[in-house]
């Protein structure tokens, strides 16, 4: 792909707008980056830009600036729908992701991740898998460093692994990865698809462009995947049934591998069945699920039982997820910010026997919370929402449990406090993205455990 002298606009100036625009200005492209957002908040972008010759329109995106484009690219966070990406598609100007592009200048085996949960913790842990057995890895994509940044350095992997999401996935068109897993598919992101059939169809495309030499490592479990993954062309590596609970096993066929010793192979049939064990640090029903899948991707990719074993010896989770942060008076206290839809609050509070006071909200995202009427009328004790949503959580689940709405993370907790006795668990999950208070999920967590940590230095 020739980017000498082309004219590119990308659009959305985050971490990897920021990226791309510079990978396009390294190859000679001539590059303008353009955000609805103001100079203000992008200021510790704006002077790295403009000192290399990047010319910036913030505060609006101007049609005529994308019409004129000979290449659109898109960062994961802007919908591919909106009019000014329509009108230049319409004039003939080519559109496409960050991922797509970076694809195209990377030489390196790829293992792509998604799903509506757990594709952080699954990547991560595979990443891990793959370096325990001797291999350089790159891990990425929507998570980290983007795909486009390792694409433009000079210091390069045996393999790439990576985290996607169905922004990214909207925006392919040649991205093929040799292994590729589809972990679930729930309610999410329906605020920015037309229905669900929309979003499933997204996360399917991961398999679009591979061939009957890659893999598809699939939780077929889910009926939902099952469906979109029935005509695939790939080899499926489905994720077994097996003993779940603390520190139970992982049964699974192990592939002959695509990679051993850093050479290439041509697969062959699945050849033998390993058990690995997973941590107590990893509990639940979806983690079961997530470690499965990291087990048959690593060995897939020449993964090795040893270092993969090792990995999750090692693995303690990643933080906001179902993470502990004190005991208060024999009450347990947990940040699951990152659940920020409700099948995620789903195998949340499957993971406790003991009685929940849960905190949601948050801005919602479009699908409900219907989903949770009968996990919560099991496990939840009372329900605590904040945020935008908060009159929509109660108005479709205050019935079931004590309900009661609080005006900030502040309040939220100390209700909490007030309303768990010992024995209990309090827990943040909120079922929401967190933009309406805070500026990511990670930012929420942190609050909460603060608010936490002050607690316990009162009692």
């Amino acid at each position: 792909m020739n980017l000498k002298d082309k004219n590119i606009l990308v659009v959305g100036l985050g971490v990897s707008g920021f990226a791309t625009a510079c990978f396009l200005k390294n190859r000679g492209a001539a590059v303008t980056v353009t955000d609805t957002a103001d100079e203000e908040k992008l200021a510790s972008y704006i002077p790295r830009l403009r000192e290399r010759g990047i010319l910036l329109e913030l505060g609006c995106h101007r049609t005529e600036t994308f019409e004129r484009a000979d290449s659109i690219v898109i960062s994961p966070g802007v919908p591919h729908t909106i009019a000014p990406i329509k009108a230049a598609m319409e004039k003939g100007v080519s559109v496409l992701g960050e991922i797509e592009l970076a694809s195209r200048f990377v030489k390196e085996p790829i293992v792509a991740v998604t799903g509506t949960n757990g594709k952080t913790t699954t990547a991560t842990l595979l990443g891990k898998m793959l370096e325990k057995s001797g291999f350089k890895v790159f891990v990425g994509g929507n998570i980290g460093t983007p795909l486009i940044a390792y694409a433009d350095g000079n210091d390069k992997a045996d393999m790439i692994v990576l985290e996607i999401s169905s922004f990214q996935l909207d925006t392919i068109s040649t991205f093929r990865p040799r292994v590729a897993v589809l972990l679930n598919i729930t309610n999410d992101h329906l605020e920015r698809y037309p229905n669900f059939a929309g979003y499933a169809e997204s996360k399917a495309r991961i398999f679009e462009n591979q061939q009957a030499d890659d893999f598809a490592v699939l939780n077929s479990s889910d009926p939902v995947v099952y469906s979109v993954t029935r005509h695939i062309k790939s080899r499926k590596l489905e994720i077994e049934e097996g003993v779940r609970g603390q520190g139970s096993g992982v049964r699974g066929l192990v592939p002959t591998p695509l990679y051993k010793n850093g050479v290439g192979m041509q697969p062959g049939r699945s050849a033998s069945l390993l058990q690995f064990q997973i941590p107590a640090s990893l509990p639940g029903k979806h983690n079961f699920e997530n470690v499965s899948a990291a087990c048959l991707a690593a060995s897939a990719m020449g993964g090795t039982a040893e270092g993969i074993q090792t990995a999750l010896d090692n693995f303690r989770g990643l933080p906001h997820r179902i993470a502990y942060v004190a005991t208060i008076n024999s009450v347990r206290y947990f940040d699951d910010s990152k659940a920020t839809n409700t099948d995620a609050v789903i195998k949340a509070l499957e993971c406790f026997d003991k009685p929940v006071v849960l905190i949601m909200g948050g801005r919602g995202k479009g699908g409900g919370y219907q989903e949770l009427r009968e996990v919560i009328r099991l496990h939840a004790k009372k329900l605590i929402a904040m945020g935008e949503a908060k009159k929509d959580i109660i108005a479709e689940l205050g019935d079931i449990t004590a309900s009661a709405e609080a005006s900030s993370m502040e309040d939220a907790v100390l209700q909490a406090y007030h309303a768990a006795e010992p024995g209990d668990i309090v827990l943040l999950s909120p079922a929401c993205s967190s933009f309406d208070m805070y500026s990511g999920y990670a930012a929420r967590g942190e609050h909460f455990s603060r608010l936490v940590g002050q607690l316990r230095s009162e009692n």
